[in-house]
């Protein structure tokens, strides 16, 4: 095989990034679509210029036309459905998060091992190349000893309702966005941490619409790690070390107002320094790993035991934003 044949399981709005990538890439094809009626995969098939299209998840998954499968459904499924498709044969890309709790990624895990099939979590901010050379700085002590990590994800959900809200769904902006500082600070440190304190603001479907955090490394490092649905968009990031910063105007995705991705390495003297680095569609990149993996045999480059700390540093965040205050300050 040197073709992955690829199916989406649902119609979510994710998809818009991930078909380009796909059809970008010389051992990517997709091949089918599957909804929860045969009308609303057929309609979705035809805009996208799909082959197959298919009317429930099983039918997808039930095909031998199709290799791999994208999964972009509601935060509380991705468990079930990433388990039913390694059982079927087929290779996951999972959107992040990858599940809600650690008993659903140890058994996503475990499905993966038993079936021999590709499992590999969904962050493509992960797979571009400013990303890689910002690890590249860390772990080469360019900027010394890393200590202080700040990552914020904010955008403004003005259309409401929203699965977004849903507590039922695995809603809340923790879970959505706040997921991509959380990974971004584990990234640069190389290790999860050793204590966390959240804080969070609910809305009234009883979600976290703000929530900001701060972990604690082994080594020393500290994050500080936000996100909220009640701000206009905003995202940023900085590594700050013994011998300078880094600094990232947009770390997980382009700039909606049309700004250029950009990092910037601050010495400790002298002028800010532009670091230059290709630009390239983030979620190519998770595709092309996907392939490397499925076909080539290698490891890929998230790990499953890296995203199970994800999923357990957020989870210990959200229980500490749960736990008693220790009174006020005055």
């Amino acid at each position: 095989m040197n073709t992955v044949r690829w199916g989406l399981l649902s119609t979510a709005n994710i998809n818009r990034r991930v078909i380009p990538a796909i059809r970008s890439s010389e051992r990517g094809r997709l091949v089918a679509v599957a909804s929860r009626s045969q009308e609303a995969a057929a309609t979705y098939a035809a805009r996208w210029e799909i082959p197959l299209a298919f009317g429930s998840y099983e039918a997808l998954l039930a095909s031998d036309a199709v290799d791999a499968i994208y999964i972009s459904v509601p935060n509380h499924l991705h468990a079930a459905w990433t388990v039913a498709a390694l059982e079927q044969g087929k290779h996951v890309l999972c959107e992040k998060p990858f599940a809600l709790t650690l008993a659903d990624v140890d058994v996503m895990t475990a499905a993966a091992a038993r079936t021999g099939r590709v499992l590999a979590e969904a962050f493509m901010y992960r797979h571009h190349p400013q990303m890689k050379l910002a690890g590249d700085w860390v772990r080469s002590g360019r900027l010394g000893q890393i200590t202080l990590v700040r990552a914020i994800f904010n955008f403004n959900l003005t259309n409401r309702p929203n699965i977004r809200l849903d507590p039922a769904t695995g809603g809340g902006s923790l879970w959505d966005v706040g997921v991509y500082p959380v990974s971004f600070a584990q990234a640069i440190v190389g290790e999860p941490p050793q204590h966390v304190d959240g804080i969070q603001r609910l809305g009234p479907t009883g979600v976290d619409e703000d929530f900001a955090g701060q972990l604690a490394y082994a080594g020393g490092a500290i994050a500080q790690v936000a996100c909220s649905f009640r701000t206009p968009f905003y995202t940023f990031a900085e590594i700050i070390g013994s011998e300078g910063r880094l600094t990232f105007n947009r770390p997980f995705v382009a700039g909606r107002d049309g700004a250029a991705r950009e990092m910037v390495f601050h010495p400790d003297e002298g002028a800010p320094q532009p670091i230059a680095f290709p630009d390239t569609d983030p979620y190519l990149g998770e595709i092309e790993d996907m392939h490397d993996a499925i076909l080539e045999g290698r490891p890929t480059f998230i790990r499953l035991a890296e995203t199970r700390n994800h999923v357990a540093t957020v989870l210990a965040l959200y229980r500490s934003a749960l736990a008693p205050a220790n009174g006020p300050v005055f």
